[in-house]
């Protein structure tokens, strides 16, 4: 791959061939897109790069002081030689970029391949076609982010951290010196909060973009104007805060801020600028000077960015990460405009001469990108990979049929959170046919709560014993998303009926697992709790309406609502978004009615909140949208569908009223199933009553294995069409 160098010893810069970075557990490997030229800190180190020996002395005092010690400790030959050969090596240059995620690293479970992130570090995020990014040093872009707007994340949070320095408020009056990317940003991030800017810089036209990006006045430092300006705002107490986002030798800036600041205000330091603070002028105001360190609490901490241990929010709440999202968030709903900062677009394969003229100065710019191979102006999305179906195979011998000869089912339950023990374990308790044999819980008392409360045989913890208890017939799955394929997986091996709630899988290598344990076991005995096509009312509307010869049209809404906080369904890092969660339950239903599986999805999603629109294609050119929503009313119904076809129209409403619209009389018709919320029915005892039968008796398993398969993979590939931003095949393996 390549990746831009040089070496600080002679200047040289270079676009160099350099191997692909591995990818390490606790990151992504990140193919980039696009990423962000620092006209202010690169170039600095840029011209740092060009000085004698003398002017780098001289630029990094700091520096140089470590070489006396050095020399103290170990000798002048042997420091020299260290000198030397750090100076005369390449370094890499830039740390701000977007990207989409090529692989991930054991221990990473908030983003998936094809993935779009936005990127931060100077070592982990360079101009390079590929880069390994720690967890802590990325962040997923919202739906609807441009990449090249993505670009701006880290300088975005270098500035965002310095304007939470300042804690400013509502109506404050805020002077920034220096107009150039960070400060235009920090502008931005001031009017975004409320807050009345003052801009200073030598240059015009930066002074004229910030006034057009919302600043109330800007101008040269030495200008009287801007004096006045100051005065006319603030009633001739001066400003609340000070930023100095400017850099160079000067003390101007400093200066400058003692005397348009009010007394006892804050001035915050941002950039690199020259800090000779006159001591009066600070000491009879009682200047509060901050500092603002790069991108945030976090910054500079290997535990932190390395091996990816975050602060507690509730004690750290803006983090590096953290302010990172909260950017992407800012530019992605219109707070803060980057479009207007980007002043040239060159390809990677010119970075070299493109630094060379800023160097020279040819390229005025207040912000430069570098463009990728393969990358597409405004495109919110990367194209996203196919999701394979994977083929259902059942090697081996196929084990016995589970209590056959009409012997009970002895059920085992892994799991007896809300939702087992109030729709799943009220239809089985005392059902004819059904024995409570076990019930698994990670906790005691919640194993004895729902033993006393069902009356299962014996309660543990131990799931390892149940799977190896011959005398269970049926194992339910009943627990967090994150642990049903592989529970899955372990309870096929060892023979067991399952039946497991939705989502059967998170991931495309989890349904994978579940399918591989088929084929090594032969079992294909496996259930998925997606019980609405047992639905009684929907069935009966099915029945009336009868086959469809042609393509058909169905509509889907589903009223979702908002989660309360604490949810474990917000927990999307380890149990999967929402929509994976739940999403399985509408597209089987759909898929149900059509009488097929999907071949392709496409899926988008406003910015900014939960909400998904999803089209399903099948393969007789019938379509399904389902709208997920959760900014609804709570009063409207959670789920109503409409199915259209050869003159016909299907309407559910809820699982509590059907019609059925049909041109010819004899199938006109409307009917109630019930008015009362108690009595709707959404199938799940109809659902485990046929599961209970088919293990009892030998039969087939109440959906085929095959078409689980195809709904696992269909809800993944929601996922995959967000990321991508395009339609996603489903391809059936062989």
């Amino acid at each position: 791959m390549k990746q831009v160098v040089q070496n600080y010893k002679s200047g040289e810069l270079a676009l160099l061939d350099v191997p692909v970075p591995g990818c390490k557990p606790g990151g992504v490997l990140v193919r980039t897109v696009y990423s962000l030229i620092s006209t202010g800190t690169e170039l600095m180190k840029v011209s740092e790069a060009g000085l004698s020996m003398v002017g780098k002395a001289r630029s990094r005092p700091d520096q140089v002081a470590k070489v006396v010690q050095s020399a103290a400790t170990n000798g002048i030959p042997a420091t020299y030689r260290k000198v030397m050969g750090k100076l005369d090596s390449y370094t890499p240059l830039g740390y701000s970029l977007c990207g989409v995620v090529e692989q991930v690293g054991t221990g990473i479970d908030d983003v998936v391949v094809g993935d779009l992130v936005a990127c931060a570090g100077n070592e982990h995020a360079l101009h390079a076609e590929l880069n390994w990014v720690p967890k802590n040093l990325y962040s997923r872009l919202p739906e609807g982010l441009a990449p090249r707007h993505a670009a701006f994340g880290t300088v975005g949070s270098i500035a965002l951290q310095g304007v939470r320095r300042g804690e400013s408020q509502l109506g404050d009056v805020a002077l920034v010196i220096g107009l150039g990317l960070i400060g235009q940003l920090v502008a931005q991030l001031l009017i975004a909060s409320g807050v009345r800017v003052v801009g200073a810089d030598p240059d015009p036209a930066r002074c004229a973009l910030a006034e057009r990006l919302g600043a109330a006045a800007c101008g040269d430092p030495s200008s009287p104007a801007l004096e006045s300006a100051v005065a006319e705002l603030t009633g001739g107490h001066g400003v609340d805060q000070v930023y100095l986002a400017a850099g160079g030798g000067s003390n101007q800036p400093v200066e400058l801020a003692a005397r348009l600041c009010r007394d006892r205000g804050r001035v915050v330091d941002i950039g690199k600028c020259r800090l000779d603070l006159p001591w009066n002028a600070y000491y009879e105001k009682e200047l509060d000077v901050r500092f603002s360190r790069s991108y945030g609490p976090g910054r500079y901490d290997p535990e932190y960015e390395l091996e990816g241990r975050d602060y507690p929010i509730g004690y750290v709440r803006w983090t590096e990460r953290r302010n990172l999202a909260c950017f992407l968030d800012l530019v992605a709903r219109g707070r803060v405009d980057v479009e207007p900062l980007v002043s040239h677009v060159a390809d990677f394969d010119d970075a070299v001469q493109t630094y060379k003229r800023l160097k020279e100065g040819d390229l005025k710019a207040v912000a430069v990108l570098f463009r990728y191979p393969g990358a597409a102006d405004g495109a919110p999305r990367a194209a996203a990979p196919s999701v394979a179906v994977p083929a259902v195979r059942r090697g081996g011998a196929a084990s016995a049929p589970a209590g056959s000869g009409g012997a009970p089912v002895r059920i085992a339950f892994v799991g007896a959170g809300n939702y087992a023990t109030s729709m799943l374990l009220p239809h089985l308790a005392g059902r004819e046919g059904v024995h409570l044999s076990t019930v698994v819980t990670t906790t005691a008392l919640s194993a004895a709560n729902a033993q006393r409360k069902f009356g299962f045989a014996e309660a543990t913890t131990d799931l390892d014993a149940v799977l190896g208890d011959t005398g269970v017939d049926a194992v339910f799955v009943a627990t967090r998303h994150s642990s049903h394929a592989e529970l899955t997986r372990k309870a096929l091996l060892a023979g067991k009926a399952v039946f497991v709630e939705k989502p059967l899988a998170l991931t495309e290598d989890e349904l994978s697992g579940v399918l591989a344990a088929v084929e090594e076991s032969g079992n294909d005995r496996l259930q998925v709790g997606f019980n609405r096509r047992f639905a009684p009312l929907l069935r009966e509307a099915g029945k009336r309406f009868g086959a469809h010869t042609g393509p058909a049209s169905l509509r889907y809404l589903v009223n979702a609502g908002r989660l309360q906080h604490g949810s474990w369904y917000l927990q999307q890092g380890t149990e999967g978004s929402r929509f994976a969660g739940e999403g399985g339950h509408f597209i089987d239903t759909a898929s149900w009615l059509l009488g097929a599986d999907p071949v392709s999805v496409y899926a988008v999603a406003p910015a900014g909140n939960e909400d998904l629109q999803v089209v399903l294609r099948y393969p007789d050119g019938s379509t399904a949208a389902i709208s997920y929503v959760t900014n609804g009313s709570a009063g409207f119904p959670k789920e109503t569908l409409d199915l259209v076809a050869d003159g016909k129209v299907l309407r559910l409403d809820d699982f509590v009223r059907a019609s059925v619209y049909a041109d010819g009389a004899a199938r006109r018709g409307r009917w109630v199933s019930s008015r009362l919320p108690q009595a709707r029915d959404k199938g799940q005892s109809a659902e485990l009553a046929a599961f209970v039968r088919a293990v009892r008796t030998g039969g087939p398993m109440p959906v085929p294995l095959e078409s689980l398969a195809a709904t696992t993979a269909a809800t993944l590939a929601v996922q995959a069409s967000l990321a991508g931003g395009v339609p996603v095949a489903l391809t059936r393996t062989r």
